[in-house]
């Protein structure tokens, strides 16, 4: 008897948890849409547009309109876009240059990075260096520096791709 009271009373104080949790979403949810529907300070007014259908659900927000496809023998792509994918094994091959052209100084991860950003102008992740330079290091392009955390090319190895 006692134990089924017991449950009930946690029953409810789920359900009023659950209850709350929706409302204060729904709330958050309705500030969040009323602040992006706001322009930006300082920003232009943006030319009236036209209104999407809207959903028959009655939510008030307007149906993604289909966007149109795009073939893919398209004239306007000829080649790779500026800001698309870099090739695969391209940051192994940039971290090699780069050790290759400060040999023998060995080079820290946060200044091979900082280097590829100054003279390559290319920004790689901390975990994508460590990983090219595993990748060098079994290839036996580069090696690190007894148990510092620098890196140098190793002279001996040829440059294959990885």
């Amino acid at each position: 008897m006692a134990k089924t009271a017991l449950t009930q009373l946690q029953d409810q104080i789920e359900a009023v948890r659950r209850e709350a949790f929706a409302a204060g979403y729904a709330a958050a949810m309705r500030s969040i849409r009323d602040f992006a529907a706001k322009p930006a300070p300082g920003a232009a007014p943006l030319a009236a547009r036209p209104q999407g259908r809207r959903r028959a659900t009655g939510t008030g927000r307007p149906t993604r309109q289909p966007q149109p496809r795009v073939t893919a023998r398209s004239s306007r792509r000829a080649g790779r876009a500026p800001g698309g994918r870099p090739q695969r094994g391209s940051n192994a091959r940039l971290i090699e240059e780069l050790l290759q052209s400060n040999a023998p100084r060995a080079l820290r991860p946060a200044e091979i990075r900082r280097s590829l950003q100054r003279d390559k102008g290319v920004a790689i992740a901390f975990t994508s260096i460590r990983h090219a330079l595993g990748q060098l290091e079994e290839r036996g392009a580069a090696e690190q520096v007894l148990d510092s955390k620098t890196w140098r090319h190793r002279g001996t190895a040829g440059t294959g791709s990885v």
